[in-house]
């Protein structure tokens, strides 16, 4: 299995480079290249991330045709709504050197400051990735961070399902819920931080699977990802990483090894929720006191 397929058709390469966090800067750009030399053909990038330039960049200078890659963005919280979604969306294209992308998403359903219409803004901002989608300028349309409810009143007052659902999910925060309802609909779920944010690293029952099959914690976090019928999106800075996280074909978890991630599972190992904004600025403050 090297990709997925999506309702629609469309193939998506079934593990994808996240770029969250990749600085808008030279070293930045090295490594989104560095991911592209190790392999990487489908990208994630988002309007907020402030790198798409840096991914046009690489792929241009990559020497390969656009066709190769799978590019996904996001319209960002502040570019909600039908007109501001058509506007930022052409810039997306010009940013990232390209007359389409292969994947647009809704990047949250409901950013701070609209918790009485975020309805209505969800509705009008898909209408607009509707008409993309119909004029070919994206070749699929999807949400990130959605559940059940968000999703619910798309599908009640737009026309087109989304074809994807991206959301935070690894072994100790598997959103059971929303992850079936997604596969029931279709729904391709992908995962971003399938490598728990860097908490896989020194995880005993990680390492314990991982020595069964002479693999690496982050191989065997992604290995359940796929398993369980997830795209994951793992993200590193490291060259050597960037490789072994895609050598994850050649070994399969066993029943047991499953019952066990599965046994991990808690409801509030999460960065943050979709609808709790009042916890966005407090967790976005403790991530950058990591940082400094």
């Amino acid at each position: 299995m090297k990709s997925f397929k999506l309702y629609n058709g469309v193939d998506i390469p079934c593990i994808g480079y996240g770029t969250y966090r990749t600085p808008n800067t030279d070293e930045g750009y090295q490594v989104i290249k560095e991911a592209i030399e190790a392999g990487y053909r489908h990208i994630d990038t988002a309007q907020g991330y402030n790198n798409e330039h840096l991914i046009g960049r690489a792929i241009k200078e990559s020497g390969l045709p656009r066709s190769d890659f799978f590019i996904t963005t996001k319209i960002a919280n502040v570019n909600q709504g039908y007109q501001q979604t058509l506007d930022s969306f052409n810039e997306s294209l010009s940013k990232l050197e390209s007359d389409y992308v292969d994947l647009l998403l809704i990047h949250w359903p409901i950013p701070v400051g609209h918790d009485d219409d975020w309805q209505l803004l969800n509705i009008e901002t898909w209408k607009a990735m509707e008409e993309l989608y119909n004029n070919k300028k994206v070749r699929a349309i999807g949400v990130s961070n959605f559940l059940i409810h968000h999703l619910n009143n798309l599908i009640e007052n737009t026309n087109i399902l989304p074809m994807v659902n991206q959301f935070e999910f690894h072994m100790k925060y598997q959103q059971r819920e929303i992850v079936d309802y997604c596969q029931n609909k279709d729904i391709l779920v992908e995962s971003w931080g399938p490598l728990m944010r860097g908490a896989s690293s020194g995880n005993q029952i990680l390492e314990l699977i991982g020595k069964n099959h002479k693999k690496d914690v982050g191989q065997v976090s992604i290995r359940y990802c796929l398993q369980k019928k997830i795209l994951p999106l793992p993200k590193t800075t490291n060259k050597m990483r960037m490789i072994t996280n895609q050598q994850v074909f050649d070994f399969d978890l066993d029943a047991g090894e499953l019952s066990i991630m599965d046994s991990c599972n808690t409801t509030n190992c999460y960065v943050f929720h979709p609808d709790r904004n009042n916890e966005w600025q407090e967790t976005i403050n403790k991530m950058n006191e990591v940082i400094q």
